[in-house]
């Protein structure tokens, strides 16, 4: 293994290491991913004795800026381009009310079997002795050349001490694109229950990460198998199923929402643009009506579904900022483009979409194409192609008419001194009219035409000019 070993700051650490007389390791994540091929700046220091005391020292001879976190034992600093922490090797038993562990000093073993998964409780030394060894006592190699994810010890107990761990394990696997262990699948669905432990913060925070997968359908049919969905996030799994009357059913709109969400995970890294995918059809199980003639509806989902949006990411301690503003649009705007895509595409439909759609019309038009899984091949041809005739028609509109992020050329205030009059119900009536006016095509989104515009409608409500604002 000394030849994954090459950063110079490995050498330093074992030399330290082996002046002060104590055992240490690299250890968790940066090992498994040297067997993974995969590069890491993340590096986690194992020391058989006090982590903290052997930060200090290690600090003090990079000199290097040492963080101490004594609540949680370890310390961390940042030498060259790596980030290195430092923990001393230890054992952990729990209470049934908490994921706190309470802690006591331990040997290498001890500190392996309490890690999470067997690919991330490898250890190589950094002693001279051993310099390079690979110590795997639960077949950690093995688990990784067979992509499996699977608890160095039983998993019911790892994961009724720590039900994070069942979060982590489904993220692994989604990351990665490794199977669970059936032990341990198994024994996720039996300790379900014990998530309620866990903040809503660190369930979201894996649930992000896992959005973030190359293939986020895999981590949340394992969030649905095992039944943790329905207990973190409740609406989600109100999607499931296919109802039948009289032979008609709709599709499943769960697992349409997967295929949406790994559509879009083809295209996007954005976080926000995958968690629209997520909610876009959110509300259809609560808009879901039969038809005789038309068979199942979910008229106004989209609106109810925007209107949902807030609630959920409050739920979900998600930020309730712009992010939170940019999802609830692209849920409120997602079907606009599929309804032009179907029709004669008219200047004023596409003026309209611009005008609400704004800077994010290209997420909402990528979302859309995503949203497109019907199995009829010749379908699926057809919706793609008209999308590009969309796509080229916002193109030609917005480079005509600037109508994306639209600022009226006419203000409130410009009206106000054209008619010599207060603000009140006339401005606002005036006002709406030029957008209106604009964006039907009526008049070009110019100052000249929309004073023009201006006057005239001015007239029709009595109002007589006073001033001309073009001067």
């Amino acid at each position: 293994m000394e030849h994954y070993l090459q950063h110079a700051v490995f050498k330093k650490l074992g030399k330290l290491a082996d002046e002060a007389g104590v055992p240490i390791y690299v250890i968790g994540g940066f090992v498994r991913d040297i067997f993974l091929d995969r590069p890491s700046k993340d590096i986690d220091i194992l020391v058989v004795g006090n982590g903290i005391e052997f930060a200090e020292r290690a600090a003090n001879a990079l000199k290097c800026q040492l963080s101490v976190f004594r609540n949680f034992g370890t310390a961390m600093l940042r030498y060259k381009d790596v980030e290195i922490e430092f923990v001393g090797a230890r054992k952990e038993s729990y209470r049934s009310h908490s994921r706190k562990p309470i802690v006591e000093n331990g040997t290498l073993e001890d500190d392996q079997k309490r890690r999470d998964f067997t690919i991330n409780a490898m250890a190589i030394s950094l002693n001279k002795e051993h310099y390079g060894q690979l110590i795997d006592p639960f077949d950690g190699i093995k688990d990784l050349e067979d992509r499996l994810i699977r608890t160095p010890l039983d998993p019911l107990e790892t994961f009724s001490d720590d039900p994070l761990r069942m979060m982590r394990a489904i993220r692994f696997a989604s990351q990665l694109s490794f199977k669970i262990d059936e032990t341990a699948l198994e024994a996720i669905s039996n300790n379900k229950q014990r998530i309620s432990i866990v903040s809503e913060e660190r369930i979201s925070d894996e649930l992000n990460k896992i959005l973030l997968s190359p293939l986020p359908s895999v981590g949340f049919n394992y969030l649905f198998d095992t039944g943790l969905l329905h207990l973190i996030f409740p609406q989600m799994t109100e999607l499931y199923g296919v109802e039948y009357i009289n032979g008609k059913g709709h599709k499943d709109n769960f697992y349409h929402t997967l295929e949406v969400l790994d559509n879009i995970a083809l295209y996007s890294n954005d976080l926000w643009l995958r968690w629209a995918a997520v909610l876009h059809d959110i509300a259809k199980p609560a808009t879901k009506r039969f038809d005789e003639k038309q068979g199942w509806t979910f008229h106004g989902h989209e609106d109810r579904g925007a209107r949902m949006v807030p609630k959920i990411f409050a739920q979900l301690k998600l930020p309730l900022n712009e992010k939170m503003k940019f999802v609830q649009k692209m849920v409120q705007l997602h079907l606009r483009p599929i309804v032009l895509a179907q029709d004669v595409v008219t200047d004023s439909a596409v003026r309209r979409l611009l005008f609400d759609a704004g800077e994010d019309i290209e997420a909402l038009m990528m979302l859309c194409h995503a949203d497109v899984t019907t199995k009829n091949e010749y379908k699926k041809k057809k919706y793609r192609q008209n999308f590009e005739l969309v796509k080229q028609k916002l193109k030609d509109v917005e480079e005509r008419d600037q109508i994306r992020n639209w600022q009226p050329p006419v203000s409130g205030n410009d009206i106000m001194n054209a008619f010599g009059i207060k603000a009140g119900r006339e401005v606002g009536i005036i006002k709406n009219q030029i957008r209106e006016a604009i964006l039907e095509g009526e008049i070009k989104n110019t100052r000249e035409e929309a004073v023009g515009f201006m006057i005239e409608k001015g007239k029709k409500l009595g109002l007589r000019p006073v001033n001309d604002i073009n001067n």
